[in-house]
């Protein structure tokens, strides 16, 4: 997935939402060693400062832990990986339905416009 950032959010919030679903989708799995701050700053073209906010939040999240010498790592905690992705999930799904609520769309049309795959029909 290319890192893409919107002009709206903090980078440091959009590299922390990257980074976890980097976790959340394995590609990063749970106890491996997560490669150097310069070398993810430098792979989202980002300042290294702000790859140390996302990483020092995603240490406050609980999704990976330091170790003094030998760098970051992924937690082992599976639970808390799917805790993660189930937030992650209902975040989008609030968005939606603010999004469709913007176009007048209500909650349930929206649903059933998803789940059928119908379109609006004007």
């Amino acid at each position: 997935m290319p890192w893409q950032f919107a002009a709206d959010r903090p980078i440091y919030s959009q590299l922390v939402d990257y980074l976890s679903i980097f976790i959340i989708t394995g590609k990063y799995q749970a106890g491996e060693r997560l490669p150097s701050v310069r070398d993810l700053a430098a792979e989202a073209k980002v300042n290294p400062n702000t790859m140390q906010r996302a990483l020092a939040e995603l240490e406050n999240m609980q999704l990976v832990y330091s170790e003094r010498t030998s760098g970051r790592f992924v937690t082992d905690d599976k639970e808390m990986i799917q805790t993660t992705k189930e937030m992650l999930a209902l975040k989008r799904i609030e968005q939606f339905y603010a999004d469709m609520a913007r176009l007048g769309i209500g909650w349930q049309q929206a649903l059933s416009m998803a789940a059928t795959g119908k379109e609006l029909k004007t």
